[in-house]
């Protein structure tokens, strides 16, 4: 398995330990523990309702959504959908400039 090559098109998070082990040159049980706190950093931030922002990667946000009206698809019949709470995710510039093959905007660099 070369540097960019994973199993399918999605790199796993076992994947990602893999890489850290080869690359890094800690242990598998030293970098799956490292990946693993990573994770749990970010999940444990964003469950207290705050961004993680990862400079040149992108932010991970907590977004609240307000009740809406909505249908039954079944009925049709109308109804009230609660507010929630949503995780999405927006890249860099950088990293969106790199996907589409692009140089990074001047103001970033």
């Amino acid at each position: 398995m070369g540097d960019n090559q994973f199993q399918g098109n999605t790199l796993t998070k076992a994947d990602l330990v893999d890489q850290v082990y080869q690359r890094i040159g800690f242990s598998k049980r030293e970098a799956t523990d490292y990946v693993e706190k990573t994770f749990d950093l970010i999940r444990q931030t964003m469950l207290s309702g705050q961004s993680v922002k990862i400079a040149g990667f992108g932010t991970f946000i907590v977004k609240k959504k307000k009740p809406r009206k909505g249908r039954n698809p079944k009925t049709g019949d109308a109804m009230m959908l609660p507010g929630r709470l949503v995780a999405t995710f927006r890249p860099s510039p950088i990293l969106r400039a790199a996907i589409n093959g692009e140089k990074a905007p001047d103001f970033i660099e």
